[in-house]
């Protein structure tokens, strides 16, 4: 009965879900900003999880495979179809009373907000392949060096920049501090950037055979973990340092946020054995959770 309950939270990505609440809330205290309204939340939750599984939507087909997720696709396959309308139907319509509820909010974005938002949607589209047809052939998903940078952006606008840009709709509040933000985006976006590349070691076979030139495949998995993974966490806590430095953080709140790539180290260190794919999505993925709870105690601790 456990191993259902984690194969439907992890496999499911009702796990993604609550990361991307987690981080949103991490970027509401370390920016000491309102929260956003539940409705926001709500439609983060669910656009993550529908755009998750989407990549599952075709893994039904009979071929023969021995990946634990897939196989939990093809098994759940009915529930799977009818979470993915459900969601689909409850976030179209909360969207709409999001948007009327919003409409001034809207009309009033200016216009780099707009820009952002743009920049974040064509990123999430074409890493799926989710285009025109005519764009089908920028797929980011099979861009191999770049795929991990384009998750890690698309993550970093998603739960830094994206709350930022509905609290200027909810609230017409405006950022005090946006080089604060910048911080904010750019560590975020090397710690999913980091986070991706780490997950490409799981498909490194598949990626190999598909001749998909990742890090992993290219460099193999000793020269990724200690020439690409150890100099961006290395390059991120120097950031951290002399962020903190500049901003005057107490040796607590530079304790807790240390942590999240302390433990990131020492789990792609880790990686020199092959693990099964639910280490990578409750391991690695609750990386991304350590993260946001140390950030969110890191900040309060410094307001004590």
């Amino acid at each position: 009965m456990f191993n259902k309950l984690v194969q439907f939270i992890f496999f499911g990505n009702y796990f993604v879900g609550l990361l991307t609440i987690a981080l949103a809330l991490e970027t509401a205290f370390q920016l000491q900003l309102p929260f956003n309204s539940p409705a926001f939340y709500a439609l983060a939750f669910m656009v993550v999880v529908l755009y998750y599984t989407y990549a599952y939507s075709g893994v039904m087909n009979p071929a023969a495979t021995n990946n634990p997720r897939t196989l939990w696709y093809r098994k759940h396959f009915l529930f799977v179809k009818i979470s993915q309308w459900t969601l689909l139907i409850a976030c179209g319509a909360l969207g709409l009373w999001y948007t009327v509820h919003n409409f001034e909010g809207i009309l009033l974005l200016p216009v780099y907000y707009w820009l952002v938002l743009g920049a974040v949607t064509i990123a999430g589209l074409l890493y799926y392949g989710i285009a025109p047809h005519a764009l089908a052939k920028f797929n980011l998903r099979n861009s191999g060096l770049l795929k991990a940078f384009v998750i890690g952006f698309v993550w970093a606008c998603w739960v830094d920049l994206v709350p930022v840009i509905a609290l200027r709709i909810e609230r017409h509040i405006d950022i005090p501090e946006p080089g604060f933000l910048l911080w904010s985006f750019i560590k975020n976006w090397m710690f999913c950037t980091v986070n991706a590349i780490m997950f490409d070691i799981k498909d490194y076979a598949d990626d190999s055979n598909r001749q998909l030139k990742t890090f992993v495949v290219r460099m193999g998995l000793r020269k990724t973990i200690f020439y690409v993974l150890l100099p961006l966490l290395i390059i991120g806590i120097l950031s951290l340092i002399v962020f903190a430095s500049y901003r005057h953080f107490g040796l607590p709140t530079m304790f807790f946020n240390l942590i999240p790539f302390a433990c990131l180290i020492g789990v792609a260190y880790s990686l020199h054995n092959r693990k099964p794919i639910l280490y990578y999505l409750i391991v690695i993925d609750g990386l991304l959770l350590l993260k946001a709870v140390c950030g969110i105690l890191g900040t309060l601790v410094r307001n004590v």
